[in-house]
This record gives C-alpha cells, structure tokens and sequence, in this order.
C-alpha cells in the first residue's frame, strides 16, 4: 500500500495525522477525525498551547499521551521526523477513543460553533463537554479553555452550585425549561441570560445543554426605564405641579393631585373626562385648540398658552399652560403632558366688558383719579363718571377701591403684572 492510499484509508477513520516541515513552515494533514481542515488545524493549535506553559508536556519525540478537544478525547503519538529532533519538522497522530461524542454531533458543532447565541453542554458531574465561541465569550475566555473543565472554574461557588442544581432538576425531570438566569462577567459586574436548558444524550453521556441569549443590555435599558417612570410619578405626585397627561383625542390619562385640588375634583373624577369639559369660553379656547392641532400633527414638540379654567364649583381662574408631546412606547398610546404654572385667582364669571371699561380698571388701580383717567383715555369727565357707574352695577362694587379689588378677583386684571393690564392683553404695554 502506497502513501496515496494509506492516506485515503485513514480518511474513513476517526484519526487525524500530521507532517510539518521546518525549513519550508508546510503544514500537511488528513485523516476523517475532524469535519474540516480548519477544525484540524484548531486541534493543533490547542495541543502547541497545552504544551508551551508548562515546558514539561509532551513534545516532538515523546510518547503517546491522552487529550480532550471540544468534548472529544484523543491518544495522541507526536514525534519527530525520523526521530531526530535536531534535523527540524514533525509528524504526528491523533485517534479518537471512546467517550467522544455522538453521531452526528459534528454537523451540529458546526452548525452552533458561530451562533451568536450561546451554547453549552455539560455532564453530570458540571464539566462542559461543548460549547460555542458565544458561550466562552460570555466568560472571556475561549471555548477550547472550557470543554474538559468543571463550571466552578468560571462561576463563582453560589452561582456554580445553583446552575448545577439546576442541571440535576433537569436531568431528574427529564424537561426542557425556559428561563433567565443571573452570571458574574469578568469584570465583575453582573450579566443577564435568557434562553433554554434541556436534556440530552451526548454518546453514552447524559447530558445538560442549553442555548442562551446575553440580555444584560436590555435589562439595564428596562431597569432605566423603570427608574424615569418611577422619578416622573414621583414629579408628578409630590412636586406639587398641576399635571395631566392627555391622550391624543384630549381625554385625560393621568392627573396629579394638585391638578385635582386645583380643578377642585378628585383625581379619580378627572381621568376620563375631555380636557375641554374643563375650558371656559374664552379667546384663549381657540388659540389653545389651534395650538392642540399643531402638537398632535407632529408640527410641533412642545408650546405653551394661556387658559381659563372652570373647576368643579363652576368658577374661573386663568392658568399659563405648558405641553410637550410624550410619544408612543410599548403599551402606551402617545400623549402630550400639561402642566400649569402661574395660576390666577379663583372667582366667579364675570360680565363682559368693553376695551374702554378694562382700561378704565387698569388705571384706577395704577391710582389715577378720574381726572387722571379722563386725560389718558381722552374722554369727557361726563363719560368717565357714566363708565365708573356702569362698572359699579356690573361688578358688585359701592367704592372705587372696591371696584379695584373685584377687577383683581375676578381675574379682569392679572395679579402678575404692573403696570396693571388684563391677562390678555397682546402687548406688555397695553392694559387690555
């Protein structure tokens, strides 16, 4: 029998040979132990790696000597060539003995071996038989370090005894389960998994494997999540701001407590309810609603607007509102949050008045007389006198101080402001 054909022979069988030239750097291999060339050249690497620590393994020349490779086991002859070690080059051969693993376990290696999901297979005793670079990944280390080594070389002893009562609860039960489970990463800190765990038979082993997605990242995103829904309840809560949170049709969602206590309601009575119930007819009403508009079409982020509020015992206050869009998320339609500031006096409608009649309030309050507010207006002090007693019927009001104070109640003129002008003035300058 030729070389061709010793070669072709060994093809057949579970036995990987070798020849390396020292000189030209050729590496030559064979045999039908492993699926591919790529797999042959890794088992040799793995065996250069065993040897080179220690200075004391077996080397070119020694003799045959028994190793582990992914789950596999080998007798394992190298010497050199012609058996002499000083003329360079190598020669070697690896057979496989029992306990390796099953029939068709090397189509499926192959297939999991670049999974970006992690597996493993792990006997009884805790030593991993298989994994996949994924796996090792997890534990920064590579798979060729792990197959052959207990788990408790990885994880720490409460993590190690857990998984390993783990796997004896799946052995016993002979059961699948789907989980997430807790791991200690290199540097410490702590990682996330979810995936499957199953029996499974691994030649004459029975076996443990298990396939695992790292899901730390997803549960840090979850984890800050939580802690920006739990920080804005707290805002929303305790702060003390007026809040509701509106869906995109304008019924409240959510509301605080001060919201509650400022519309004179419950909470309770106030989700559910259109925010319109709680608009009076004002000019605001429309510039609000067009603002509404431009927020829930996507034109704008955020606005602010002026408003009169009618509460639960039907009297007004005029609010400056502030809404800002809060998109969609996962189990939550998209809104637009309101927070009021600035709110005005609470009192009760009052009649309409004219430009001429605001003005009038306004300048009584700065302290003009009525001589004083006839020549700003450039009115006769006959229209003046004719204006202040009309103003005194509308508003409930014997005396001009009097007539000052129920403008401010009744929200005619802003508390905020001075000079004094109406909330709704256009221009800082103007009194109405």
């Amino acid at each position: 029998m030729d070389e061709v054909d010793f070669e072709t022979l060994l093809a057949r069988l579970p036995v990987s040979w070798w020849k390396t030239d020292a000189d030209s750097g050729r590496l030559r291999s064979g045999g039908g132990a492993f699926a591919d060339e790529h797999m042959a050249h890794r088992f040799l690497k793995a065996l250069s790696a065993d040897d080179a620590p220690s200075g004391g393994g077996a080397r070119p020349g020694d003799g045959p000597r028994r190793t582990r490779f992914e789950g596999r086991t080998f007798d394992v002859t190298w010497s050199a060539r012609g058996g002499d070690t000083g003329r360079g080059g190598s020669r070697g051969v690896a057979v496989e003995v029992g306990g390796g693993a099953p029939a068709g376990a090397g189509a499926y290696a192959s297939f999991a071996d670049l999974s970006p999901a992690a597996m493993f297979v792990r006997d009884a005793a805790g030593c991993y038989v298989w994994a996949n670079h994924a796996y090792a990944h997890l534990y920064g280390t590579t798979r060729d370090r792990m197959v052959g080594r207990h788990l408790g070389e990885f994880d720490a002893p409460d993590d190690a005894a857990r998984f390993l009562a783990l796997d004896d609860e799946i052995l016993t039960g002979g059961r699948s389960l789907r989980h997430t489970l807790t791991y200690r990463r290199p540097d410490g800190s702590p990682g996330h998994a979810a995936g499957y765990r199953f029996p499974v038979s691994w030649g004459a082993l029975r076996c443990v494997a298990g396939t695992y997605v790292d899901v730390t990242e997803y549960v840090h995103a979850l984890d800050g999540r939580r802690r920006a829904e739990e920080d804005l309840r707290a805002l929303r809560d305790r702060s003390g701001l007026p809040c509701v949170r509106l869906s995109a049709d304008g019924v409240v969602g959510e509301a605080s407590t001060a919201a509650a206590e400022l519309l004179r309601l419950r909470p309770s009575d106030l989700v559910g309810t259109p925010a319109d119930a709680f608009l009076a007819e004002s000019p605001e009403r429309a510039a609000l609603h067009a603002v509404w508009r431009e927020l829930t079409g996507g034109r704008r982020r955020n606005a602010q607007s002026g408003a009169v509020l009618v509460d639960g015992d039907r009297r007004l206050r005029r609010v400056w509102v502030h809404l800002s869009v809060a998109h969609r998320t996962r189990g939550r339609d998209a809104g637009v949050w309101a927070v009021v500031t600035r709110p005005g006096l609470s009192h009760e409608p009052h009649p309409v008045l004219t430009p001429a009649q605001v003005r009038i309030l306004a300048l009584l309050a700065a302290g003009h007389d009525n001589a004083g507010v006839a020549a700003a207006l450039r009115l006769s002090r006959q229209t003046v006198d004719y204006h202040l007693a009309r103003l005194r019927r509308l508003l409930g009001a014997a005396t001009r101080p009097a007539l000052v104070a129920r403008a401010y109640v009744l929200g005619i003129l802003s508390p905020h402001s001075w000079p004094p002008r109406s909330p709704t003035a256009a221009h800082p300058l103007s009194p109405a």
